[in-house]
């Protein structure tokens, strides 16, 4: 990975990171983080700056990650908005050393909590804003920081209105002061220090990608057939219709990506799932007993609720 010879200059990132500059102007704040390329999204502790994954510094390696994760995290125009007023809310945080003000511990704990491995999320809780997906403020209390300091910066976002009966109200008002009170100070931290920077990296891509597909795979357990028996059928008189598992192998890349809208699940986990109901599709004999166009609707719901099942019932656990 170090032998990619990439840069952020001239590239969208670039008009991405000026787009975010702006919006701090705007609010009158002077800091500014400092970016670098590395192989994820991230910002280190005490580092007022955010690293930058490399696919997106090139279109051939944002098609390698396309190919390899089915989606390219950050790669449109509002997704690395988002994802940049996320990081830069991290990188604030430790440019004006935030996290240790006792009203910012109250209100979203304290930032030594152990990072978990995996968090289960509550979907239905108004206690924390919603920007990213998988309800990804509720993982720690520097991403709930984070989330809604993004959700603050964001000039389309109308907070006072939509959060206005959610007690994740508070922790916007607080942000709110806060950023009044430090708009037009400079930051106490002031490195330019770097964390794993893409030259520092020796692992191959190959290496990188079988460690981020083993990350963000998921250990959906198999127990479909009952559902599946439902919508498909194995009985003689639909033996000689399509196959369920040959349906569902034409049709998964469309249901992945709609079931991943509505769900907020990353598509490659999604896609784990549809490889055992493929799987097991075939390995019971089943066949279309509907027009197509039906059963994709109605596989679509049915993928969408076991996918929600796990989000809500305190199964599903989200890799960090």
């Amino acid at each position: 990975m170090c032998d990619l010879g990439v840069s952020i200059e001239g590239t969208a990132v670039e008009r991405r990171i000026n787009d975010l500059n702006r919006e701090l102007a705007a609010r009158g704040i002077i800091f500014r983080a400092h970016f670098w390329i590395a192989d994820e999204w991230f910002t280190p502790d005490d580092v007022p700056g955010v690293a930058v994954p490399f696919y997106l510094v090139h279109p051939r390696l944002a098609q390698l990650e396309l190919a390899q994760m089915l989606e390219v995290e950050g790669g449109s125009k509002d997704w690395c908005l988002r994802i940049l007023r996320h990081e830069v809310g991290h990188a604030i945080d430790n440019a004006y050393r935030l996290q240790r003000r006792r009203r910012r511990q109250k209100l979203f704990g304290l930032s030594s909590t152990q990072y978990p491995e995996y968090y289960t999320p509550r979907p239905y809780s108004k206690s924390f804003v919603l920007h990213l997906d998988s309800w990804y403020a509720q993982s720690h209390p520097d991403e709930d920081f984070a989330e809604t300091f993004a959700v603050w910066l964001n000039p389309r976002s109308d907070w006072p209105r939509r959060y206005a009966d959610w007690p994740a109200l508070k922790k916007l008002e607080y942000v709110d002061l806060v950023m009044r009170e430090i708009a037009g100070t400079d930051p106490v931290v002031t490195t330019r220090r770097t964390v794993d920077s893409l030259p520092s990296l020796r692992k191959t891509l190959r290496q990188h990608y079988q460690e981020k597909r083993r990350r963000f795979g998921l250990d959906y357990p198999n127990f479909y057939d009952r559902d599946l028996r439902r919508l498909f059928s194995d009985a003689p008189e639909h033996a000689g219709n399509l196959t369920a598992a040959r349906f569902l192998t034409r049709v998964r890349r469309d249901v992945r990506r709609r079931v991943a809208r509505w769900t907020g699940e990353y598509q490659y986990r999604i896609d784990q799932v549809l490889n055992d109901m493929i799987e097991r599709c075939d390995a019971i004999q089943l066949h279309l007993a509907n027009p197509e166009d039906s059963s994709k609707l109605d596989f679509m719901v049915l993928l969408t609720v076991q996918t929600m099942n796990y989000l809500h019932g305190g199964r599903h656990r989200i890799a960090l």
